[in-house]
């Protein structure tokens, strides 16, 4: 009756060990979740030493589009001001803290990877990086200032354009995450051409498809009714699709060398050979 209870026991065991791994991968991103959190309040408090100066960066331009004379936004509500120092406090804390964060990311999913996945990694960390930068610049410098531009031209003697700071940072917070999306195109198209899951012919037989799918997003997403705006959106997306068509072309895997014929007909004929010498033995 022992050997039963061994044996349950060292099956038990074996249960145990299999499960051991994945608690320890749970542990290890609790712990780098809890380091990367730490990195991003800390970066808070160091960004809200100089949240003033971050907060003229973020209105600078939409201000400057206001209609002259107007000094700055509205508060409409209490803690309206806070809520949106927070926010840039945490928006800088998280661009400070983000080179650890991504190393803590990458400490993690690092060990799991094969070397040729590991040498893909730094092309799509750097053009994602480039894609967020030039995303959030086109927005920030130019795409919603034109656009609190256009309707500051509604301000007159009857109405006055006063904006407040939570429908303004809402706008703006929108519109700079839609840009940064957009400009993550080429990235993704890196990604699924690797995976053999789009081509370049792909993209460019549906190319007349795709610009009016991308004037009919931009209708969506601009606020405004004027075609300035929304040719302004549309034309980056069509730009980041027509990059993409090339980086899917570059980044497409090349079709192995197919078989020579002669070795193919050699291993057939060996295989029809061995088959009849089975069938005819005794």
């Amino acid at each position: 009756m022992a050997r039963p209870h061994r044996a349950h026991a060292r099956d038990t065991d074996e249960e145990t060990s299999g499960a051991m791994p994945f608690l320890d991968h749970l542990d290890e991103l609790r712990s780098r979740l809890i380091r990367s959190c730490i990195a991003i309040g800390i970066g808070m408090a160091v960004a809200y030493s100089f949240v003033d100066r971050m907060a003229v960066f973020v209105l600078g331009p939409t201000i400057a589009a206001l209609p002259s004379g107007t000094e700055g936004l509205q508060t409409t509500r209490l803690g309206e001001a806070f809520a949106f120092y927070f926010d840039i406090a945490l928006i800088g804390g998280g661009l400070l803290a983000a080179p650890y964060v991504l190393f803590q990311i990458w400490r993690f999913i690092a060990p799991g990877l094969y070397a040729n996945e590991k040498r893909l990694a730094l092309p799509f960390v750097a053009m994602g990086l480039a894609g967020t930068l030039a995303g959030a610049a086109f927005s920030h410098y130019l795409l919603f200032p034109q656009m609190v531009a256009f309707f500051a031209t509604f301000d007159s003697p009857l109405m006055h354009v006063k904006p407040t700071v939570d429908n303004t940072f809402a706008q703006y917070k929108n519109m700079l995450l839609a840009m940064i999306a957009v400009f993550q195109l080429p990235t993704i198209v890196l990604f699924l051409a690797r995976l053999r899951v789009i081509t370049a012919r792909f993209l460019w037989t549906r190319f007349r498809y795709a610009v009016l799918l991308i004037f009919i997003a931009a209708a969506l997403l601009t606020p405004s009714p004027d075609p300035w705006t929304q040719t302004m959106l549309a034309l980056p997306m069509l730009a980041m699709y027509v990059v993409s068509i090339a980086i899917a072309w570059l980044a497409h895997p090349r079709k192995q060398a197919e078989p020579p014929v002669p070795h193919l007909r050699l291993v057939v004929a060996a295989a029809v050979l061995d088959q009849a010498y089975r069938r005819g033995r005794p």
